[in-house]
């Protein structure tokens, strides 16, 4: 694939259509290569440090199993372990970290967190989450997706909820970077901010996709190829002033059974990024339906992980 060594992940807005594909397909090859107990050792003798303000399943160990399945070396650091911010400046941390580690992964709130670490470490800094994005999962989304459908330009893929969340608008950017069409339904309060509906517009116009909004939710799913979801309140949210009314505004768009009958069609998916509120964003019954790819999702956020490494620190 086209060499993008040494290059920072912090957003998918610096991806193009080709680049997110064969991403894909080389996180594809990967998992074959895992299945297979093939394991190259690409990353021998690399460190990476695994710097988290917040708390993390998915995320924490697919960073360190890729590491270690590729041969590379991992250090957590949690917010209450180093002098992040502190004691010590953001610029004084990234370039020390710099010095030490062959690449950084980034996990908490601010967008501009992760943008320093890359402007001041000098190694790949990997964005994990932010409370603007999430690049990473969208990767899994869509590796997920294409593995059910065989293709990804032309599905319509319906997010039910905040849509205004990080997980929302990276899977937005990615749904239309491959040219499939992506539908908000949601409470307008809940759309996406307009700086990401900007860029996923401007992105529609080369890739053939397209983004819709949508009050009723009813409507939005009519054939929908997958419904996707995440929890009403995000992580470091739930004692915010709104987080009571968001429970109260949203409980019209949970994912349930009517809801997936509502698209019209029998292959329609569910799709969550996980952890889950169930009785909540979802019910029990479509979260531990045959249609549901919640496990399959969780897996391949470790090979398309797997791949942004790969693909910037070898």
């Amino acid at each position: 694939m086209m060499s993008q060594t040494g290059k920072s992940f912090l957003s998918l807005s610096g991806i193009s259509p080709s680049e997110l594909r064969e991403l894909l397909s080389f996180a594809t090859r990967l998992k074959a290569e895992k299945k297979e107990r093939q394991f190259p050792l690409r990353m021998a003798h690399k460190n990476v440090a695994l710097l988290f303000e917040k708390q993390s399943t998915r995320t924490r160990c697919s960073f360190s199993v890729a590491c270690r399945d590729e041969g590379a070396h991992s250090d957590f650091l949690g917010a209450s372990d180093i002098h992040f911010g502190k004691k010590e400046s953001l610029a004084d941390t990234a370039r020390v970290l710099g010095r030490f580690y062959d690449g950084i992964v980034y996990r908490g709130y601010a967008q501009a967190t992760v943008e320093a670490l890359a402007q001041y470490s000098g190694v790949p800094v990997f964005n994990a989450l932010t409370d603007e994005e999430h690049p990473t999962q969208a990767l899994a989304d869509l590796m997920t997706l294409q593995e059910r459908f065989s293709h990804l330009a032309g599905l319509k893929v319906v997010y039910a909820g905040d849509a205004a969340n990080n997980v929302a608008c990276s899977l937005m950017q990615a749904c239309v970077l491959v040219g499939a069409h992506f539908v908000c339904a949601a409470p307008q309060a809940y759309f996406p901010p307009a700086n990401a509906l900007a860029q996923a517009a401007e992105i529609c116009r080369s890739t053939g996709g397209s983004v819709t909004l949508e009050e009723n939710p009813l409507r939005a799913v009519a054939g929908a190829d997958a419904i996707y979801t995440d929890v009403w309140v995000s992580m470091g949210f739930e004692s915010s002033s709104d987080a009571e009314q968001k429970l109260t505004v949203l409980k019209n768009y949970q994912v349930n059974e009517n809801l997936m009958a509502a698209t019209g069609v029998g292959h329609t998916v569910f799709l969550h990024c996980l952890p889950a509120n169930k009785g909540f964003e979802v019910s029990e019954s479509v979260f531990e339906g045959n249609r549901s790819l919640v496990f399959e999702q969780a897996e391949n956020r470790l090979h398309t992980i797997k791949a942004i490494l790969l693909s910037r620190m070898t």
